[in-house]
């Protein structure tokens, strides 16, 4: 569970970066608390479908990442954050990805970030 929280707690902040440098990629809120709820139910929202939907098109796309050489992992990516961005919607929260390279470029800081945050957050059961 702990590891749970703190992976979300990553995506969150890897979420907040990519909004702050990416213009294409808005979130928007009344006040300040509402866009820190708003950003971490995006970030759980992102973290189910990293676990439940990318697996699977992973697992697709097997072929093309042999043949890529694992580039087609930013477009994995890309299609994760695009549909994170279409979910939200549906579920009416204010975050959205404005077309398929703003999601690369972002997919691509926010693994970055992620992965940052990760190394330096704990993740480990006392």
């Amino acid at each position: 569970m702990k590891n749970f929280v703190v992976k979300t707690i990553a995506n969150a902040g890897a979420l907040a970066v990519a909004i702050w440098l990416i213009q294409g990629l808005t979130l928007t809120g009344d006040s300040t608390g509402k866009k820190i709820l708003t950003l971490g139910l995006v970030a759980l929202l992102f973290g189910l479908v990293n676990f439940l939907v990318k697996p699977v098109v992973k697992l697709l796309t097997l072929p093309l990442f042999i043949l890529t050489l694992g580039l087609i992992t930013l477009a994995v990516n890309a299609l994760m954050l695009l549909l994170t961005s279409w979910l939200a919607g549906g579920l009416n929260l204010s975050f959205h990805v404005e077309g398929f390279w703003t999601a690369v470029f972002a997919g691509l800081i926010i693994s970055i970030v992620s992965w940052a945050l990760n190394v330096v957050l704990p993740d480990h059961e006392d």
